[in-house]
């Protein structure tokens, strides 16, 4: 008997603290995804506030608050992304929550924010949380998770292909081919967005980041201070690796405006986003003659544009996902759905040769509906 297809609600709330994305996916299978509905739930400027204060280090209330607060605005997002497909929460089968995270320090911990026991209560449905712990406890990174759904569901069928998204960081996957796990590597490149726009906001406070890359094409790079930032060690660190705000948040974007004042310190902080990319597919991504980018930076125009002239150096074409498959800001969404139905179907969605786990693992704790 055919099993009947499974509906379910990926969240994802992720480090440019933009706001908790939901995607309404169908599943048939675990090789097959249709999106059917997707929003963006914007965080005001009080929650970003709030959200900033838990990564700087707030206290055990404030952190307690949050974690509940956080649960209500994914709350929102369900009833937002169940309106835009007018679909009640009967239709859905499980609801897969990421949740904020706020500290990433493996192979230690990596803690993500968000009560799953919120949405088990006011949808009905059973909830997978909690995803990266699994990962870490066998001795991985926690990160990337999104290579299960670049294997299972974007990979090429005819040969390899370089998945990119380029969110708060930036990671890549390679595929071998579709479906297959043969040879997939994952890791984290640097940054994405998180360091470019907090220097922007660093320049305009009215920013929240540098809007269609005015900041960055009035500058001009400053090579000696790019020079600079490529020579720290996680550059020339082998996969599996990840990284977070921790290393490339504030704190560093403050350092850069300090050194390169203005416009000239958002160029700055653009270049290093491409040249850690195009420099990490270079030194460690095997051949493959397609990179699909995806996430906020696929739409800034000065990073795009440099991004593929770097590729384009290495014999290699960069394509927007968003021209292959949906919209690319749904990806992370989706992926994570993704993640929570082969947790409840029993099947491990961590990839060890991306993570460094001991091992493949069921991920995720499921709170019933």
């Amino acid at each position: 008997m055919t099993e009947r297809p499974a509906i379910g609600i990926g969240l994802m709330s992720g480090t440019s603290l933009d706001g908790m994305d939901a995607a309404l996916v169908r599943f048939n299978g675990p090789t097959h995804a249709d999106l059917i509905a997707f929003i963006t739930r914007p965080y005001s400027n009080a929650e970003r506030a709030s959200i900033q204060r838990g990564l700087d280090g707030a206290n055990a209330a404030e952190l307690a608050r949050l974690h509940a607060a956080i649960a209500e605005w994914a709350a929102d997002a369900v009833e937002q992304v169940l309106a835009a497909a007018h679909a009640p929460a009967s239709a859905v089968d499980f609801i897969a929550m990421h949740g904020q995270t706020v500290w990433h320090e493996p192979p230690l911990v990596s803690w993500q924010l968000g009560e799953p026991a919120v949405l088990a209560e006011r949808f009905g449905r059973p909830v997978v949380s909690n995803f990266r712990s699994r990962d870490v406890a066998a001795g991985g990174q926690g990160a990337p998770l999104v290579p299960a759904a670049d294997v299972l569901l974007f990979g090429a069928t005819d040969g390899p292909r370089v998945l990119l998204n380029i969110g708060g960081m930036a990671n890549v996957t390679y595929v071998g081919r579709r479906a297959i796990d043969d040879g997939t590597m994952a890791f984290d490149t640097g940054p994405g967005v998180v360091l470019m726009d907090a220097v922007a906001r660093l320049v305009d406070p009215s920013l929240l980041y540098d809007r269609d890359g005015a900041l960055a094409a009035r500058g001009t790079v400053d090579e000696a201070e790019v020079t600079r930032l490529l020579s720290d060690d996680f550059f020339s660190q082998p996969p599996p690796r990840s990284t977070g705000r921790e290393q490339f948040g504030d704190a560093l974007a403050r350092e850069i405006h300090r050194r390169v004042p203005g416009a000239d310190g958002v160029a700055t902080a653009v270049a290093l986003t491409v040249r850690s990319i195009a420099g990490a597919i270079q030194r460690f991504v095997p051949g493959a003659p397609e990179v699909v980018v995806s996430g906020g930076g696929a739409r800034h125009p000065v990073l795009f544009e440099s991004l593929a002239a770097a590729l384009g150096s290495q014999g290699r074409r960069l394509r927007r996902f968003d021209d292959l498959f949906f919209n690319g800001d749904a990806k992370e969404a989706v992926a994570f759905a993704l993640l929570g139905y082969l947790t409840l179907h029993g099947q491990p969605a961590n990839i060890p040769s991306c993570t460094g786990a001991r091992g493949a693992r069921v991920l995720g704790s499921i709170t019933p509906g």
